[in-house]
């Protein structure tokens, strides 16, 4: 629809240049009346509204598309970030992935939304132009034609270092935007260590690279825009000599002594319409390159998906579903560390396991391979006849994750319907009822990011409470009592305990001889070795 509104407003150019040189030449040459002319107006205001209705449908067109391709293209990189999971993308700094989300994303607006659809209207275009100019004066349409290549040719050349440049450009201010962030979360660690001018140096270094290499990229910008221009001024300028001599009698060969003020006036304004296509795709060209630079970085997460992708279909090592099962299984990350090594379990709904073992036995790793967070490299699993992740479960990890905003909306992060009543029954179950009661806003009071206004064992506690009122079948625990003092770690378990009675499978990993109470089975993992339960 873009390239048919703009190969529309190409001809609705046409004819308002016709009516323009039609007017000057019958008002100069032919003498006539204004009166007389008034066809001729009409249609030069036809082509004016014409072209303005086709140029705006063109813009609406090309940012519909970009809007479309742009949605699929997020869609595409939350599936992909689904199937990498938590575990791959710790490896990767938030500042990076948000730097995915925002900017490679949206650097394929100017692909889409201008020069997908440009590239298409600087053949159509020009060539109708062409034709007409062919029509009155074939010499001036060889000489548009010999300089029109001249372009293009000049495009790819440059096209050749700016799809690089922008890559590299897109990957610094990644790493900048992550190491900024980095600095920031850890900037009382480095004040104690004393590191923290050292960090801002190191910062203001990469700044520095990241600002050189913007300033070549626009210089190549700027470089290739001037030479273009040039070219097309150049081109218009010897069209334009050759209209003028041929009108003033200098040149008399081929059809120049047929020129009249008519058809020498419509060239003349034509040429530079028969370029200006040419220089907007030119203009645009470095979206492309830039769209290509973000591309290729958005392709490789997923390409790196698509390996770790889990299988749509539910796994054939159970059908019921009742149980849990591990058969044969076995999980190798990909920098060649084992995190579990030929494990089988068996674990019935509404069962409690504990599950224990050294650091460096795999009992994270088993959580996130029945959270659906890992994949195996060999055996099968079944979380009750589905495949891993694929129904709700409750996960705690030891480091809860909190957002900015207030007890109500951590608490509606799983249950965005929920009424009051509701979150100050979940929030009862978990023993925070009275300290929400006691804060002047209740459930408006705030909460930041990084927990002030909460303890440690409240904000452990506030993940419970989300658990509570999410109902899951299915709970996992990491270390759930790590780093809490005695009385928080009772509430604590109290509150498990009342919560798993209920009929809720839970399976949790612990160091910690307290929690094993809770348990109904028990599974010890060797350091990287097998085990059956």
């Amino acid at each position: 629809m873009a390239v048919v509104a703009g190969s529309l407003a190409g001809l609705m150019t046409i004819l308002q240049m016709v009516a323009i040189a039609a007017i000057v030449h019958k008002a100069v040459v032919g003498g006539m009346a204004v009166a007389a002319l008034a066809p001729w107006f009409a249609l030069l205001l036809v082509s004016l509204c014409g072209r303005a209705v086709a140029q705006s449908l063109q813009g609406k067109m090309m940012a519909r598309s970009s809007d479309v391709v742009r949605r699929h293209a997020r869609e595409q990189l939350m599936t992909a970030w689904e199937h990498l999971g938590p575990v791959r993308l710790r490896e990767e700094s938030a500042g990076s992935l948000s730097r995915e989300w925002l900017d490679h994303i949206e650097a394929l607006h100017g692909y889409f939304a201008r020069y997908l659809s440009q590239r298409t209207l600087a053949l159509l275009v020009p060539l109708l132009i062409l034709a007409v100019v062919a029509w009155f004066d074939w010499l001036a349409a060889l000489l548009l034609l010999l300089a029109a290549p001249l372009i293009p040719m000049f495009m790819a050349l440059v096209g050749m270092g700016a799809e690089n440049l922008n890559r590299r450009h897109f990957e610094a201010i990644g790493r900048l935007s992550g190491q900024f962030l980095d600095r920031v979360r850890a900037l009382t660690t480095l004040q104690l260590f004393g590191r923290a001018e050292a960090a801002a140096n190191q910062l203001q270094r990469r700044s520095d690279e990241y600002r050189r290499l913007t300033m070549r990229t626009l210089k190549v910008a700027f470089l290739s825009s001037a030479v273009l221009e040039f070219f097309a001024a150049v081109s218009i300028a010897v069209v334009a000599m050759y209209i003028g001599f041929g009108l003033l009698g200098y040149i008399d060969f081929g059809p120049a002594p047929e020129l009249t003020l008519f058809s020498g006036l419509l060239i003349l304004m034509l040429a530079p319409e028969f370029f200006q296509p040419l220089r907007l795709l030119a203009q645009h060209y470095h979206d492309r390159a830039a769209a290509l630079g973000a591309g290729q970085l958005i392709t490789q997460r997923l390409a790196r998906a698509r390996q770790v992708a889990a299988p749509e279909t539910a796994p054939s090592g159970s059908r019921s579903g009742n149980t849990i099962e591990l058969e044969q299984v076995c999980v190798r990350f990909e920098d060649g560390r084992l995190g579990l090594d030929t494990l089988s379990l068996t674990l019935h709904a509404g069962e409690r396991l504990a599950v224990t073992g050294p650091s460096g036995s795999g009992k994270t790793t088993l959580l996130s391979l029945l959270a659906g967070f890992v994949q195996p490299s060999q055996g099968r699993v079944s979380v009750f006849g589905s495949r891993p992740g694929a129904r709700p479960f409750g996960w705690l990890g030891q480091s809860p994750y909190r957002v900015h905003g207030s007890w109500a909306e951590h608490l509606r992060l799983v249950a965005p319907e929920a009424s009051d009543e509701a979150l100050m029954t979940a929030l009862e179950q978990a023993g925070l009822g009275e300290l929400v009661l006691a804060r002047p806003k209740g459930l408006a009071s705030s909460i930041t990011e990084q927990g002030q206004g909460l303890s440690g064992g409240q904000a452990r506690r506030l993940s419970l409470a989300r658990l509570f009122l999410a109902k899951p079948d299915l709970i996992l625990l990491d270390e759930p009592t790590a780093g809490l003092d005695p009385d928080t770690e009772q509430r604590v378990l109290s509150a498990l305990a009342d919560f798993t009675s209920r009929g809720c499978t839970l399976v949790f990993a612990t160091h910690h001889d307290s929690l094993l109470a809770l348990a109904t089975r028990t599974l010890a993992l060797p350091v990287r070795g097998g085990g059956r339960a």
